[in-house]
Order: structure tokens, then sequence, then C-alpha cells
């Protein structure tokens, strides 16, 4: 993401611009290559009563997919954009509590009035956040004890062929994305930090992968 501006307030500008029209085609587009999400949200499980965050939750998409399956989770979203918010207000409505705010430094108190949660999930946002590892270890330090942090993203594509791979490639570099080659080892670290375990484990050939970081229950 050489020359783009990775301040918040930057990163905050940057993401409105690409998505103020974006959003309102979003969903009906990303469907067919954003893979593995609903994947994802089957593997959650959740505890009665969950309070689940989606960090960087656009337009809303994952979370009411959540909220219809586990209809007594207590839903929260956290997007940088204003833009996608706007959306996800619209999807969303009453049943979930979103804010703006950034992945990498956010008050869970001051904003939702809670610390901790069941489960958090990210998902194709960590190959557009220009500190996603500062992202990472952030959202596992917001789980509560037994909480769980899940995720999907592009992969490496090893298992395609070179010219699909590297056209994928070309295509969402046009959105500021960038595959994380290293994600495996980011996650045992942020693991590591709050003295939990990780997985991560490749979809489609290496088209996506995803993965969880799991807290201690006490």
């Amino acid at each position: 993401m050489t020359g783009v501006d990775t301040t918040t307030a930057g990163h905050a500008a940057l993401m409105d611009a690409t998505y103020r029209h974006q959003r309102l085609i979003y969903d009906a587009t990303r469907r067919y290559f954003l893979l593995g999400r609903d994947e994802m949200i089957a593997a959650l499980h959740p505890p009665p009563r969950a309070r689940i965050l989606e960090i960087a939750c656009g337009t809303g998409r994952n979370l009411d997919r959540i909220g219809r399956r586990w209809p007594d989770a207590r839903l929260f979203g956290l997007d940088i954009s204003d833009q996608m918010l706007r959306s996800a207000r619209r999807k969303l409505g009453p049943r979930a509590m979103l804010a703006q705010g950034d992945a990498t430094g956010f008050d869970a108190e001051r904003l939702f009035g809670t610390q901790g949660f069941d489960r958090i999930v990210i998902s194709y946002a960590l190959s557009m956040i220009p500190d996603w590892r500062a992202a990472l270890l952030q959202a596992a330090r917001h789980l509560a004890h037994g909480g769980e942090l899940h995720l999907v993203d592009f992969g490496g594509q090893t298992g395609l062929p070179h010219w699909m791979g590297a056209g994928l490639r070309g295509w969402i570099g046009r959105f500021h994305v960038s595959p994380r080659p290293d994600l495996d080892r980011a996650l045992a670290e942020t693991a590591a930090a709050i003295g939990g375990s990780s997985a991560l484990r490749p979809m489609f050939r290496d088209y996506a992968v995803c993965g969880w970081v799991k807290r201690p229950a006490g």
C-alpha cells in the first residue's frame, strides 16, 4: 500500500472514498469472490446470549447472518468508514450496536459499554488494514475469557493456476487489498500474547484462509 496515508484519519478517508458508491452494490457483487464467510459464521458456535463483535463490519452482511442464525446473540459492529456504516445501519436497524472506529485502537467500553466479547469476527479486512498485526492484537485483547476470534481472508492462491492468482491479486489491489502471507505466524504470536491458541487453514485451493484465536476460559 505504498503511497497510501496510513493514519487513522487518512485511512478512514480512503475507505470512504473507495466505498462511497461501491457500498450500494457491495453485497450483490462480493458474494461471488468473498468465499468462506458463511463457513466462518457456522463455526462460531457462540454461547447463549453471546456478545459478538465484528471488526470492519462493512455493510452489516455478516452480522445480519449471525443474528438470524443465533437470534439471542447481542451484536456489535465497528468500522472505520462512515459510508459503510450507513449501509449497515439501514440493514440492521436496532438489532446491532454500531460505531465508527479504528480496528487498531478502539475503546469498546466507550463505544459499546462492554470490554469483553464472546466472539469477534474479522472478514476480509486484515488484507485492507495497514497495521493489520495491531488490529489482530487489539481484537484478541477484547476477547472475554473463553472467547474466540474468527477470521477469513484471501489466501496465497498457491493452489490456483498462476494466471488466475495473478489476475485476482491485480484486481483486488485496485481496492487497496493485499493478502497477508505471514498470517499464520501473526496468529500464533497474537495467541501467545493472551496465553491462548490459534490455527489457520486454507480453503478452496488456498483462494482463502480461515483461522481462529482462542482465549483460555480462566
